[in-house]
């Protein structure tokens, strides 16, 4: 197993110390992990980069080569790369929205009373969403209302005659765009389907048409479902508010009984959070010679349980094999989303039990509980005591749990920040539209998604946020990106003093904050989407999205979530730097529209940069020019009054 890339011979395979020290740990124990299997794939398929490759029906597969530039349907380079893309699309945004659908499940059993230990932690979130779509609060109990608004909801999944009503929650003049190019999605589900439709063998041909369906079918993950699944989220477990914990593989205990949870549904992990303090447990776990329990994270489910209950986050994506291979861990609870088939493989080398939760995603070889709702905290429960029984069987001599571990201070929605720059009683942006039209903070740009194999872990990330801290950008981040960053100790205010630029640093020290703010998991990308919302309703800062000086990045993106998002901030006049091209090199054409004309059709538009010190320099300048089309960057002349002027202001 390599700890350096045969690709690249001497580089690392990743720039956290612990990631590096684990994948040592594997080759001693003969177990092989991501970065093994990521060097035996190559050569990668050149067709399948490249999106020439089509196997939408039997008469194929079918490749786009300069002797056969045609399909065995007449289908060019165009058509075959436009669809392939537009089913990654539809994959992420279904991924995103079914997560939002048991969440609104979840809520409707609440208010039926059906919920068990569940509860409605944000009183206030849930009115001012009802109030919002319209759902009646007056003299009405919290019950009644979280009813009504689960039902509305739902039907947000289903085909409506009229756009989604979620999408009022984006300034109007970028719905009436929307509206405009007949991208405004009626339906998640719809969406989706109609995308699967569109991109089967025989039904839509024309790339530019396929383009703008798959525009249409991202909005449905990020202005709707992605929007449900974090307003339902914060209604249910309480809306994040700044929290400190720590991060990467030296938060396993050595002493305490270790459960990691990792997927990205929030509802079995949130009891687990609130059963790890039970007294009972604790007092098991201390019979049983462990010094307690140590609930922690990875992926997106960590991000979840950091920002409501600051349990400690293990690592990223590529980090969930390592954590078993600390030999430290007695069970893994895993859900959906981004869970390797492969840990079964790697727990069977160990101690660690392998749990899978979700009904719809069985890991093969892991023991199945599928959750329910109903019985959330008992089986939570269960779950802590099976893995303070396995204690005992943990391996001492087989231990290794690296020395990293990173401070960090997570929990940034968008209700924070009101309320940090403006106070309680008086919420507001304007102190941040103030800072960025006086340049103190040049513009924002929101960094998110994957770790990736096929770079250095995580050095992207922290490379780019780096650059950006540095030149007075301010970062939101979500998702592994959030992850990597607080790992190099980018996500805590003393960040600010070393890294930031002077202007940055100086607003950072005064309202204290990080300049990285950590905004959640994946799905939470809407918090970003209603930030740059926000800036723009506080006036001075233009009139759409697409005027303002923020951009967004995905430097080691891998995940078909990614794609959709990437589209849904495109499609939402958004400028979006990823680290590598989207699977449509093998069409210039698509790429000119996505790369190029996109920017006169949606205000936003692509562009693929590996290096982040170089991705740091085209996002300032995109940030630039929009400071000069909204004339913040003039400089203002300087008045010397005299006592008769100032009498006359006055």
């Amino acid at each position: 197993m390599p700890t350096t890339s045969r690709k690249t011979p001497g580089q690392p395979v990743s720039s956290d110390p612990a990631t590096v020290d684990m994948v040592q740990i594997a080759i001693a124990a003969e177990v092989g992990t991501v970065f093994d299997r990521y060097e035996l794939q190559h050569p990668q398929c050149k067709f399948g980069t490249d999106g020439v490759c089509c196997r939408l029906c039997h008469m194929g597969p079918c490749r786009i080569t300069p002797r056969a530039q045609l399909g065995i349907c007449g289908a060019n380079a165009d058509t075959i790369t436009a669809r392939n893309l537009l089913r990654e699309i539809a994959a992420g945004t279904a991924a995103h929205s079914d997560h939002g659908r048991m969440l609104v499940r979840t809520l409707k059993l609440v208010a039926q009373g059906k919920g068990g230990d569940y509860q409605i932690k944000d009183p206030q979130r849930l009115h001012v969403a009802a109030r919002f779509f319209e759902i009646a609060t007056e003299g009405r109990d919290d019950m009644a209302i979280a009813g009504d608004l689960a039902d509305f909801f739902m039907t947000q999944f289903a085909w409506s005659e009229e756009p989604n009503a979620t999408l009022n929650l984006a300034p109007e003049k970028r719905q009436a765009l929307w509206k405009k190019l007949g991208i405004s999605p009626d339906g998640i589900d719809s969406a989706v389907v109609e995308l699967m439709h569109r991109t089967n063998m025989g039904v839509d041909h024309d790339y530019r048409h396929l383009i703008m369906g798959g525009l249409k079918c991202s909005l449905a993950d990020g202005w709707v479902g992605s929007a449900i699944a974090t307003t339902v989220s914060d209604i249910l477990f309480g809306t994040p508010k700044p929290v400190r914990s720590r991060v990467n593989l030296g938060v396993l205990a050595g002493d305490k009984v270790n459960i990691i949870v990792h997927g990205h549904e929030p509802t079995l992990s949130e009891m687990l959070a609130v059963a790890s303090g039970n007294e009972e447990l604790l007092e098991y776990a201390r019979s049983k010679g462990a010094a307690g329990i140590n609930v922690a994270g990875i992926c997106c489910t960590a991000n979840e349980v950091l920002m409501r209950h600051g349990l400690p986050i293990v690592g990223n994506f590529l980090q969930q094999e390592l954590a078993i291979l600390t030999g430290a861990v007695e069970v893994m609870v895993v859900d959906v989303q981004c869970v390797m088939p492969s840990l079964a493989q790697v727990a069977k080398c160990f101690h660690t039990k392998l749990v899978s939760t979700s009904e719809i995603a069985h890991t093969a070889e892991a023991e199945q509980i599928t959750f329910n709702v109903r019985k959330g905290y008992e089986q939570a429960c269960d779950l802590i005591r099976k893995a303070i029984d396995n204690f005992g069987n943990r391996d001492k001599d087989r231990v290794h749990i690296p020395n990293e571990s990173m401070e960090l201070v997570a929990g940034f929605s968008n209700e924070t920040i009101f309320q940090m720059l403006g106070g309680t009683f008086r919420s507001t942006f304007r102190p941040l539209n103030d800072a960025i039209i006086d340049g103190r903070i040049r513009g924002i740009v929101g960094i998110v998604g994957c770790s990736n194999p096929k770079v250095v872990a995580d050095q992207s990330h922290v490379k780019l946020t780096e650059e950006l801290i540095k030149r007075n950008v301010l970062v939101l981040q979500t998702g592994c990106s959030a992850i990597a960053c607080a790992k190099a100790g980018l996500l805590t205010p003393e960040a600010a003093l070393a890294k930031a630029g002077a202007s940055l640093r100086e607003v950072c020290e005064a309202v204290g904050i990080p300049p990285v703010l950590h905004m959640g998991s994946c799905v939470d990308n809407s918090r970003i989407l209603m930030a740059a919302t926000n800036l723009l309703a506080e006036g001075g800062l233009g009139e759409d999205l697409s005027d303002l000086p923020v951009a967004g990045a995905a430097p080691e993106w891998m995940s078909e979530k990614a794609v959709a998002i990437g589209h849904y901030f495109v499609a939402s006049g958004m400028y979006v730097v990823l680290g590598h091209p989207l699977y449509v090199e093998g069409s210039r054409n698509v790429h000119d529209l996505l790369c190029g004309e996109m920017e006169n059709i949606t205000g936003g538009r692509f562009e693929w940069e590996p290096d982040p010190a170089i991705a740091a320099d085209k996002l300032l300048a995109h940030i630039e020019r929009k400071r000069d089309a909204l004339h913040i960057n003039a400089q203002k002349e300087r008045k010397l009054y005299d006592m008769k002027s100032r009498r006359e202001l006055q």
